[in-house]
């Protein structure tokens, strides 16, 4: 899924976010008028209505009768957003950041056809490079990651530098590889015997499967991670919150940790 299927005014909502929190507009600063963003992002003033509302209703924004909207003043408010909309990346690391990585296997492997679907590969690349490792809380494995990279990126990691620090951090500092969003899907299953001894649980222990496709800033897909994390060791917890539309109140998805 690429950022294009995404709701038109959700894709606005982000990219306003990211000016504020990147500070492109001043805390206090008025914003462009329904109609510049209207033009700016070629949609409706309804949408870009629906964006602003949302962004209101969080706290970014403040309307003022007769003037405009402009972003908030408040600091700390704005601080504490930031900690938790950054980015998406940033997310990602602070999730990695509690863990530590003792075992990674890297291997180049015929690519599948699911895979090479989901990276969006051209039909003549054969190969994919496959890392997996189990990551540790303290002296408990929580996490069985395995992340498919294309060959071009992937040849050039290596597991010394895996042992040291998140392979986010390697592709972002070492690689250059500049993310922009990821689409991310979660879904329950349980422990097969070989995920069972890696993470050293019962077989059938519930886990939470998580698979997340990386977008470079050009809008391609340049890794997909699937992770399988213990159930008794992992907690998602997603923050929502009302709105009034026209038809009544309705639940919005605020935030995630």
């Amino acid at each position: 899924m690429t950022a294009d299927l995404l709701p038109r005014y959700y894709q606005i909502k982000q990219a306003i976010k990211k000016w504020i929190i990147d500070d492109d507009v001043g805390k206090g600063k008025k914003i462009p008028s329904e109609n510049e963003l209207a033009a700016r992002f070629n949609v409706s003033r309804l949408t870009v209505r629906q964006a602003l509302s949302q962004l209101v209703q969080e706290g970014f924004l403040i309307r003022k009768r007769g003037d405009g909207t402009y972003v908030t003043d408040n600091e700390r408010l704005l601080n504490s957003y930031s900690l938790e909309f950054t980015g998406f990346m940033d997310d990602l690391f602070y999730q990695i950041s509690r863990s530590k990585t003792k075992t990674v296997d890297i291997e180049r492997i015929e690519l599948t056809k699911s895979v090479k679907d989901k990276l969006e590969l051209a039909n003549n690349e054969r190969e994919i490079i496959r890392i997996k490792r189990v990551r540790f809380i303290e002296e408990n494995p929580f996490a069985h990651t395995v992340n498919y990279l294309p060959i071009h990126i992937g040849e050039k990691i290596s597991k010394k530098e895996l042992l040291r620090k998140p392979l986010l951090q390697v592709m972002e500092e070492d690689l250059g590889v500049r993310f922009s969003e990821a689409f991310q899907t979660i879904e329950a299953s349980f422990a097969d015997r070989e995920l069972a001894e890696k993470l050293k649980v019962p077989p059938g222990l519930p886990i939470l499967f998580v698979e997340r496709i990386m977008y470079d800033r050009g809008g391609k897909p340049v890794e997909l991670v699937q992770s399988s994390y213990r159930g008794d060791l992992y907690k998602y917890i997603v923050r929502l919150k009302t709105i009034d539309g026209r038809q009544g109140s309705i639940w919005v998805h605020k935030g995630q940790y």
